[in-house]
């Protein structure tokens, strides 16, 4: 199931406690090159360097006391893993999060400290749901999907709540694609505001099966990514491609040497760490600046989580 607007509206309400209003930011340099007034959402500066502890904290926030009591448990390969771990210590429960072998070392030191107990499986999607299934027969612990649960989508989508606060006028929403819970919960929340706004996702090539998907009118099936893009290797999920067909979400496809390029940029002229996932949006603007001349754009950066020792450059 999708959440609805009023969703987004419970879950921001839920979540103040504990998550942070991330400010926005500028570059007169990249408005120049875009052609366009670009406000970026840092999600990078959110609590557990990525926007994906909005929806953690609203999944387990949102269980009742018992259900609380046994756990909760994910997959994930980084981000999503961290957020589910401290967003269980902000209410005193224990967290199980399955990660893939392969995974970004920073991201899976950042898991061990929030707290939460590490499984690891094979890079597969399949072995990734086998091993959270075990774990949930074992512990009773509540599944929270990284990307296909409503209450994470409604949480991700509290971040567009801020921005249209922060930077009024916006007509354009562009942010990453992998497993589509931002994206979701973006649109749904974007459209919840303001219809006529336009929906853009930014997928790396390598990993372009939400482009792929919404040309074709069905979700694709499994495929084998090959994209710097690590938190963008997820198979887009069917209830989050159910939505970004439902609000007209156009996917924009860019290199891995137009991300890395990207994130160089932003680094430098922002000011700010970005993953490469964070940078298909700027990517994305400056391979199709047709699409955003003179258009007033909300970009999402989502997040910051770098190996600071095997950067791509």
């Amino acid at each position: 199931m999708l959440p609805s607007f009023d969703d987004v509206r419970d879950a921001a309400a839920r979540i103040a406690p504990h998550a942070r209003v991330t400010p926005v930011m500028r570059s007169e340099l990249i408005d120049a090159r875009v052609g366009a007034t670009v406000w970026f959402k840092c999600e990078n500066l959110q609590r557990g360097g990525a926007f994906k502890f909005r929806g953690a904290t609203n999944a387990v926030w949102s269980l009742g006391d018992e259900d609380a009591a046994r756990g909760v448990v994910t997959h994930s390969s980084g981000n999503h893993g961290n957020a589910l771990a401290m967003a269980a210590r902000t209410r005193g429960i224990t967290a199980h999060v399955v990660v893939p072998e392969g995974a970004v070392k920073a991201k899976v030191d950042a898991i061990v400290a929030a707290g939460a107990t590490i499984h690891r499986c094979a890079p597969t999607t399949a072995a990734r749901e086998a091993m959270a299934a075990e774990v949930m027969a074992a512990t009773g612990a509540t599944l929270v999907h990284p990307y296909a649960d409503a209450r994470v989508m409604a949480g991700q989508g509290t971040l567009v709540l801020e921005l249209m606060a922060q930077a009024p006028g916006i007509d354009t929403l562009l942010f990453p694609v992998g497993g589509g819970g931002l994206a979701a919960g973006c649109s749904i929340a974007a459209h919840g505001i303001d219809a006529s706004i336009a929906l853009l996702g930014a997928e790396p090539e390598g990993a372009d099966d939400a482009a792929r998907s919404l040309e074709a009118g069905a979700r694709v099936g499994p495929f084998t990514p090959e994209t710097v893009c690590d938190g963008l290797r997820t198979l887009v999920g069917e209830p989050n491609f159910q939505a970004l067909s439902q609000h007209q979400v156009r996917v924009l496809r860019v290199s891995d040497a137009e991300v890395v390029a990207a994130m160089r940029l932003m680094w430098t002229e922002l000011r700010t760490i970005v993953e490469p996932s964070s940078a298909t949006t700027l990517a994305a603007m400056l391979r199709y600046p047709g699409e955003f001349a003179g258009r007033s754009v909300g970009a999402v950066i989502t997040g910051g989580n770098v190996d600071l020792d095997a950067l791509p450059w």
